[in-house]
């Protein structure tokens, strides 16, 4: 792949902005020497305006997302991209969210530009569980567990019943619940069918990754090869 294209791809701009970038002399090399567009170092040795270029396809970020954003670039008010670097709403294949989450819901978002692995992570079939910690308006009954892992609890508007899931009691007004798919406010209308009302809900781990304690609110950065392959690493 041509320099001109890379950094096109990258979203540092269109193919014509990058040679302009790129004959005003902001590329350059580990070494301080100026590339031209003819030059193709590693993509580990480029700098631009002398810092390291975004990580090259593919890629898979994990974000701590806060609350009153949405997942959408195409939805109005705060977004996910917001929260990110400008020109990564520009990458070729774009950035996408790993399953949304709502507006209100906060904790670990996974983003990647790789389809296929996308895919992997959000079917059901891949056992990447997604865990997510709520806190509740009413105290629990002590029914929601058996509701929840049976099967049959069918949401009002769907067209076929619920993956078991599993729910752990943390105190009388806050649950664990641990899902092998990822509906439409899936845990909200759980809770919901069962009488309660969802007043905080983070997600807090998905597959065997957790969220980080060291990655505040609005952070993110990529994940290392561990991290990926916990993904993948059997039940939470």
């Amino acid at each position: 792949m041509k320099l001109v294209k890379l950094l096109a791809n990258l979203g540092y701009g269109s193919r014509k902005e990058v040679q302009r970038l790129i004959r005003a002399g902001a590329l350059s090399d580990d070494q301080g020497n100026v590339l031209g567009e003819g030059d193709f170092p590693p993509h580990a040795a480029i700098r631009f305006r002398g810092e390291p270029l975004d990580p090259a396809f593919p890629l898979l970020l994990m974000l701590h997302k806060p609350d009153g954003y949405t997942c959408s670039a195409d939805d109005p008010g705060a977004t996910i991209y917001d929260l990110l670097p400008p020109r990564f709403a520009l990458r070729n294949p774009l950035i996408s969210p790993v399953g949304r989450l709502d507006k209100d819901t906060t904790g670990l978002l996974l983003l990647t530009d790789d389809g296929q692995l996308l895919h992997k992570i959000i079917h059901p079939k891949s056992g990447c569980l997604k865990l997510y910690q709520a806190e509740l308006d009413r105290p629990l009954d002590g029914h929601e567990a058996e509701l929840f892992a049976s099967g049959e609890l069918q949401l009002k508007s769907d067209t076929k019943p619920l993956l078991p899931a599993r729910l752990e009691m943390l105190g009388e007004r806050q649950a664990l619940v641990t899902l092998h798919e990822g509906r439409y406010h899936q845990v909200r209308r759980m809770f919901a069918a069962a009488g309660n009302h969802v007043l905080a809900l983070k997600r807090i781990a998905i597959g065997g990754l957790r969220l980080p304690d060291d990655l505040a609110e609005g952070e993110w950065r990529q994940l290392t090869a561990d991290e990926r392959a916990q993904v993948f690493a059997g039940n939470i």
